[in-house]
């Protein structure tokens, strides 16, 4: 009965977490200085008994709230960067901003987590410990979770928490309201492949008397994807996409180089490292047998995200305990997308967890993905998100 009290509490908070939301999907900022972003979170948490403090090099907001009763911590993770993303959608509260957009649904990582503040807030007394509510900029590609772990987030209440957990809405794949988590790898770590292949130019009618950087690249390209499928298990997958590709200037011009860059996905820490060597003996074969040159750089990017196995079985339970049986499953596979989350689970043993957000007038199996400019999220999961961000902080310091 004491968690139902969360979703009825969420309910009746349904209009203020609306319009929390529409406000941040109108103003959107990207990057790591949200100032507009942490002034309406700010504003959002003000007369709660938190303990609030800003970052110095990004506009983070990490608040801690203090139970009635003494227990260690949790830590409950929001993010609030959007996307240069120039939004498609014909809605009241559309980004007001060319080129930036809350594409991926971080506005409502934000109200959410600035409504389980509120529901915790109301039961601080019978809280058993403490929460530390990570309010994050810069998760698209910006390293914000890892900038506010250095800034002391993990160390906000005194001591390390014992579990974290953060969420993550999606626009398709999942019905509205529907919870899906696992143990293991739920997300893939995201590297960056860079290649320039360097040859010498000359007249399109004569190739043997150039060194064609594009034919090698082209080469290159197509070899790399047989080497994933023929040097990595499908069980442990690796995914290598060349996205860009550049060279020459004229159709009938050889150009000295060309250049490509690729994304790397990969789901265990031993596949990172082998593949990051393998791709480098790939090209630097295959120009070896061109008799071309070629530079290489690897960009590492954000980890594997990796739920600790008995989090995520209590992310379950308490899903189910909040909301009944069928409002969560176990989700078959990882997702091949990256989260800068997996710096917190890292340090923290955690669970990430994602919630269906697609509009009930689109199909989930179509509808336009996370990252789209057409992506909307459903407002009614709001209240069901902050509930069960409530829940996952108050049962685990039970």
């Amino acid at each position: 009965m004491f968690f139902m009290s969360f979703t009825e509490s969420a309910q009746d908070m349904r209009d203020e977490l609306v319009r929390l939301r529409h406000s941040l999907h109108a103003t959107p900022e990207l990057g790591l200085h949200l100032p507009r972003t942490q002034e309406k979170v700010l504003a959002a948490l003000e007369g709660l008994p938190l303990e609030i403090r800003t970052g110095t090099g990004l506009s983070s907001v990490t608040a801690v709230l203090r139970g009635g009763r003494p227990g260690p911590s949790v830590l409950l993770r929001g993010d609030m960067d959007a996307l240069p993303v120039t939004e498609k959608n014909d809605l009241p509260y559309i980004s007001q901003l060319p080129g930036q957009m809350h594409a991926c649904g971080h506005d409502l990582h934000t109200t959410m987590l600035a409504g389980a503040a509120h529901l915790l807030s109301a039961r601080r007394e019978e809280l058993a410990g403490d929460v530390i509510f990570m309010f994050q900029p810069g998760e698209e590609g910006h390293d914000g979770a890892q900038r506010m772990i250095d800034e002391g987030v993990l160390d906000a209440a005194g001591t390390r928490p014992v579990a974290a957990y953060g969420m993550h809405v999606v626009s398709s794949m999942l019905p509205p309201g529907l919870f899906a988590s696992r143990p293991g790898p739920i997300m893939a770590a995201a590297d960056v492949f860079c290649v320039t292949v360097k040859g010498r130019g000359g007249h399109g009618s004569s190739p043997h008397r150039a060194l064609d950087p594009i034919a090698a690249g082209c080469e290159m390209v197509t070899a790399l994807q047989t080497m994933v499928t023929r040097g990595f298990d499908v069980f442990d997958p690796v995914v290598v996409t060349v996205g860009s590709f550049h060279g020459g200037s004229a159709e009938n011009v050889i150009p000295d180089e060309a250049r490509f860059d690729a994304t790397v996905r990969t789901f265990s820490k031993e596949n990172r490292a082998l593949v990051k060597r393998r791709l480098v003996e790939v090209v630097q074969g295959i120009a070896a047998a061109h008799g071309l040159g070629v530079e290489t750089s690897f960009g590492m990017g954000y980890p594997v995200t990796v739920n600790d196995q008995s989090e995520a079985e209590f992310v379950g339970r308490a899903a189910d305990e909040l909301f009944g049986p069928g409002r969560y499953f176990v989700a078959p596979q990882p997702v091949m997308g990256s989260e800068d989350f997996s710096y917190v689970l890292e340090n923290v043993p955690g669970a990430f967890v994602f919630l269906g957000a697609c509009p009930p007038d689109r199909d989930p199996s179509t509808a336009p993905y996370n990252h789209s400019p057409e992506a909307r999220f459903d407002d009614s999961v709001l209240p069901d998100g902050a509930a069960l961000y409530a829940t996952l902080a108050f049962s685990r310091l039970s």
